[in-house]
């Protein structure tokens, strides 16, 4: 599966964005996905993730209430949208996606297979 990221750019602290991922392929809707970024110097760290499913959400403590994760599989899109946010959202954005039965908890890198090339978020003060 290839996946595309868009959405991202420059707003102010307390403005949103909407971050989408566009998935090639008939196999989206069994793939589990998840949105990770990396901000300059620093690795690349898990944001959220949802369930093939649609039934499990995961989110990292820092955006959980501000960040939401949802998935169009009509449409095999993955969407990021970010409420209220901060100067310390700023990085790029990448999404991933999982193999149907993959194993790990699924707020890991490591048990993501495919990624997409990255969009950058930048929030000003």
């Amino acid at each position: 599966v290839q996946l595309q990221a868009s959405g991202g750019g420059l707003v102010q602290a307390g403005g949103s964005l909407r971050l989408s991922c566009a998935a090639s392929g008939r196999t989206f809707s069994s793939y589990d996905m998840g949105w990770f970024r990396q901000a300059p110097g620093k690795e690349r760290e898990f944001v959220g993730a949802l369930s093939w499913s649609g039934g499990s959400t995961a989110y990292t403590e820092s955006v959980k209430g501000r960040f939401t994760i949802s998935r169009d599989n009509a449409k095999n899109t993955l969407y990021l949208q970010m409420n209220s946010l901060k100067p310390e959202d700023t990085a790029v954005y990448y999404c991933a996606a999982r193999k149907p039965y993959g194993l790990g908890p699924i707020t890991a890198r490591s048990v993501y297979d495919y990624w997409g090339q990255g969009t950058l978020v930048t929030v000003s003060s």
